[in-house]
């Protein structure tokens, strides 16, 4: 087994310090641990300051980026978490998240929260992935 931490090309720099990525290569799989993504495009910036669709479908394209930075898709996700500071437009975000998980669903874990580290942030996406080695 071996474990590969990586920040790849198409997402901010983490804003902390952490990989968006911890790959874990096994002989029977890959292993692909994604950090909690927020809405921030390439250069850091947050996206959608109150719009919780905007920041949910940024924050899916930076899922989107590692994912094949690491050769998987959203159809290899098996665990999504998703931490919300607001519940309004619950259903928007829903309806962006399965424009991206469109095949069978992965396990799912939603939390309200009182805030999320970078202020104004009302969403924040983490997953786990496993494709076949």
């Amino acid at each position: 087994m071996r474990a590969i931490r990586s920040n790849p090309d198409g997402v901010a720099k983490p804003v902390g310090t952490y990989s968006h990525a911890v790959r874990v290569e096994t002989t029977d799989a890959i292993w692909i641990y994604i950090s909690g993504q927020i809405a921030n495009d390439l250069e850091g910036n947050l996206v959608g300051p109150g719009d919780l669709r905007a920041q949910t479908r940024q924050v899916f394209e930076n899922l989107k980026a590692i994912l094949e930075a690491n050769g998987a898709t959203f159809a290899d996700v098996v665990k999504i978490g998703t931490y919300l500071t607001t519940l309004d437009d619950l259903a928007g975000m829903r309806e962006v998240r399965s424009e991206y998980l469109t095949s069978e669903p992965p396990a799912s874990t939603a939390v309200q929260v009182v805030a999320l580290v970078v202020p104004d942030a009302l969403i924040e996406i983490d997953l786990v992935a496993v494709v076949p080695a």
